[in-house]
C-alpha cells in the first residue's frame, strides 16, 4: 500500500487472496503497575514498537480509534532499533518505518528491543504483532491489555464483520498483463487448496493438531464467520480492505486514501470463490 501510494511502486499487482489474517486485540501488552485496564487508559502514556506503520500496527491503531476513541496523536511512540522477536515476525522492513508528522514519536535507546524498555518500565505499554519476550518469559508487570482478547476479537467481529487481513498475493504486474489467464488460475488453485484444508480440519484435523479443544474452537468459529472464515474475493473482503486503507491514509502514512480496483488486477472483480 505504502509503496504503491509513496513511491509510485507499480511492479506487482495484488490478487484478493490472503495468506494472512489475525485479529489484533491480542498484540497490545502492558505494564501491569500503570493503571492501565481499558484502552483509553493509554491516553498520554508511551507505547513502544518496532516498526510504527507495519500492517498489523495499522491496524491496532485503526481500530483503538474507531472503537475506543483514541487516535495515534495521543500517545507518546518509542520506535525502538531491535526487535526480540524478529525470528518470528521478521526484520522490520523500509515500509514498516514511515514516520507521520503531527504524532510524538522518537528512537529508542540503542541497543534495547521493545521487551527491554517494557520490563525496565521505561514505556508503559507495547503494540507487537508477535509476542514479546517479556510477555514469553512471564515478566510479572507484563501482562495483555485485554486479558480475554478471544472474546473481545468475536465481539469485535460481530460489532464490525472486519477480520483483518495482514498478508495479500501479489503477482509481477508484467506476467499478469502477458498472461491474462494467470490471475483466475492462481486464484482457483489457492481456492481450491483452501477448500481441501477446510474439508480435512472438519473430517480429522483435531488428529492432526495437539489443541484439546480443536473441534470445538472449529465449530465456534464456523458458527460465529461462516464456514468460509477465511475468505478469498474482492467483495466478501471489500469492508476489511478499505477500513485499512482508510486508516493507512487516516494515520498520515499513505500520501492519499487508496481504492481496492487500483490496487488489484481488474479481473479480479470477476474472481469468486464456488
Amino acid at each position: 500500500m505504502l509503496a504503491f501510494a509513496n513511491k509510485g511502486f507499480r511492479a506487482y499487482t495484488l490478487l484478493p487472496i490472503f495468506p494472512l489474517r489475525l485479529f489484533r486485540h491480542k498484540s497490545v501488552f502492558i505494564r501491569n503497575d500503570r493503571g492501565i485496564e481499558k484502552p483509553q487508559d493509554l491516553i498520554g502514556k508511551t507505547v513502544a514498537t518496532p516498526g510504527y506503520s507495519s500492517t498489523s500496527l495499522t491496524w491496532i491503531r485503526g481500530i483503538f480509534q474507531d472503537e475506543y476513541g483514541i487516535k495515534p496523536e495521543d500517545v507518546h511512540w518509542i520506535i525502538t532499533s531491535k526487535d526480540s522477536s524478529a525470528k518470528v515476525s521478521g526484520e522490520v522492513s523500509k515500509q514498516e518505518q514511515v514516520m507521520p508528522e503531527g504524532v510524538s514519536i522518537q528512537a529508542g535507546s540503542a541497543g534495547k528491543d521493545e521487551s527491554d524498555l517494557l520490563e525496565s518500565g521505561d514505556v508503559d505499554a507495547l503494540f507487537h504483532a508477535a509476542e514479546p519476550r517479556a510477555f514469553i518469559a512471564g515478566h510479572p508487570k507484563v501482562a495483555r491489555l485485554f486479558p480475554d482478547y478471544r472474546a473481545t476479537e468475536r465481539a469485535y467481529f460481530s460489532k464490525t464483520g472486519i477480520f483483518p487481513i495482514m498478508h495479500a498475493l501479489a503477482i509481477k504486474t508484467d506476467l499478469l498483463k502477458q498472461y491474462s489467464w494467470l490471475a483466475g488460475a492462481v486464484f482457483k488453485a489457492y481456492s481450491q487448496a483452501k477448500r481441501l484444508a477446510y474439508q480435512e480440519m472438519v473430517k480429522i484435523g483435531w488428529v492432526n493438531d495437539m489443541l484439546p479443544w480443536y473441534s470445538q474452537e472449529l465449530e465456534e468459529t464456523r458458527k460465529l464467520m461462516g464456514d468460509n472464515f477465511y475468505s478469498y474475493g474482492i467483495e466478501a473482503n471489500r469492508k476489511t480492505l478499505e477500513a485499512l486503507f482508510r486508516y493507512s491514509h487516516q494515520q498520515g502514512l499513505s500520501s492519499r486514501e487508496l481504492t481496492v480496483e487500483e490496487l488489484f488486477d481488474p479481473l479480479s472483480f470477476e474472481l469468486a470463490e464456488s
